[in-house]
């Protein structure tokens, strides 16, 4: 056990310093190299925990979804917030950051990482349906929202918030309001909401976001 909990944090020791390299040098500019001095393992160590530089990014891309979802998780179980409130934040929390910067989430977004981007989004699609979908059954029962199938809506809402948050999604101002307007129209009426009622919530966390 005790070899078991070295290797997991020599890896872990791996994936922190090469995040802060690939944000500060960017993911083309960092070697292996780069990587075997900052952590100071032979190549071999480096190798039995990744193969390539290629399989590091991975790794991150892979923590940094686990790392949205758990935020979305805990946006979700914040009883102290209405269940509008709750499902508004939980979606916003599905946005992709980093805590190390923007050079990884760049990397990923790349159209020759294009399998990495989809990694993301399937990570985060699997991990946060299920959130999703307890809270609309939540507002069900209590009449605040109303449809027989919270699944399907919460794989709905997904899809449509990652298409919405997307910082690589250019458009103007005035094509941003009319998004805005449209996501909150929609989401109200697949969720079978009283009109207007994710307007104020939602218009908050995207002022919060910086999209508006």
């Amino acid at each position: 056990m005790r070899i078991v909990k070295e290797a997991e944090e020599r890896k872990n020791e791996i994936l922190d310093e090469a995040a802060a390299l690939f944000a500060k040098k960017g993911y083309d500019g960092t070697s292996i190299g780069d990587i075997l001095e900052k952590v100071g393992v032979a190549r071999g160590t480096l190798y039995y925990h990744f193969r390539s530089k290629e399989e590091i990014l991975d790794a991150l891309v892979e923590r940094i979804s686990n790392s949205i979802i758990a935020n979305a998780k805990k946006a979700a179980g914040n009883k102290e917030h209405s269940v509008v409130d709750r499902i508004v934040e939980t979606v916003s929390c599905l946005k992709p950051q980093s805590d190390i910067g923007d050079e990884i989430l760049e990397q990923v977004h790349k159209p020759q990482n294009a399998l990495m981007h989809q990694k993301m989004e399937l990570i985060m699609i699997k991990g946060a349906i299920p959130v999703i979908a307890e809270l609309i059954a939540e507002g069900v029962e209590e009449k605040t929202f109303n449809t027989k199938y919270p699944l399907n809506v919460a794989e709905l809402l997904i899809g449509y918030s990652l298409t919405f948050f997307d910082e690589n999604f250019e458009q103007t101002e005035e094509e941003l309001r009319t998004r805005v307007k449209a996501f909150i129209y929609n989401a109200e009426r697949v969720l079978g909401a009283k009109e207007g009622s994710l307007e104020k919530p939602f218009l908050k966390i995207i002022k919060q976001t910086g999209k508006m």
